[in-house]
């Protein structure tokens, strides 16, 4: 008969409590290393510029608030050249741009084939437009059937306008619109305010 003692349990207890140490720490090494690599700043990258010119060293602050000019030094003036030249003034302006349709942004395009028109696009059109102009007055409408006259005087005429009849001499208004200009034995001469328009009816015979 073999006897069980509380030794069991302590050596078990303990490999389990050895077990989740080496757990917790294994974990806690992932997690810091992730977050160190997180964390770590990218290489920066050296760059070099070259410089085929020299370049004048840059002003100084001026005490008193004033720009300073810049000095030069003997050698950075003898390799600059002040020179104008006006035959290369006068090339670059007489370039003239002569575009063919071709897609600037693209290399691969080709250029665009504009058609020229053949015809007007509504044939007429224009013609149309040109013969279009204002509307032309309309005709007066009153009629002259007859004129009174006392001795070879001042004469009034008989109009009539609808189932209206006026007697109107010359200067008068009639219906508000028409206005005498002369008076004639066989013609009157009506002005039509509005439109500004004169026109010569005729004497009806009755």
């Amino acid at each position: 008969m073999v006897l069980k003692t509380g030794l069991e349990d302590k050596k078990k207890v303990a490999i389990a409590v050895v077990l989740g140490v080496l757990v917790l720490f294994l974990v806690l090494r992932m997690a810091f290393q992730m977050m160190g690599a997180g964390s770590t700043p990218p290489p920066k990258q050296s760059s070099t510029i070259a410089q085929s010119h020299p370049v004048a060293p840059a002003p100084q602050a001026s005490t008193s608030g004033e720009h300073e000019a810049v000095k030069v030094s003997t050698s950075q003036m003898a390799k600059l050249d002040p020179t104008l030249h006006p035959e290369w003034m006068a090339a670059a302006e007489s370039l003239k741009y002569t575009g063919i349709g071709r897609n600037i942004f693209s290399m691969s395009s080709a250029p665009v084939r504009i058609e020229k028109a053949i015809g007007a696009v509504r044939p007429g059109a224009h013609a149309a437009a040109v013969a279009q102009g204002p509307p032309a007055p309309p005709a007066i409408d009153l009629k002259f059937f007859g004129f009174e006259s006392r001795d070879g005087s001042t004469r009034k005429a008989f109009l009539l306008h609808g189932d209206d009849v006026f007697i109107a001499s010359v200067g008068d208004v009639v219906d508000h619109r028409y206005k005498v200009v002369q008076i004639a034995p066989f013609s009157i001469q009506i002005q039509d305010i509005p439109y500004n328009d004169t026109q010569t009816l005729p004497l009806i015979q009755n």
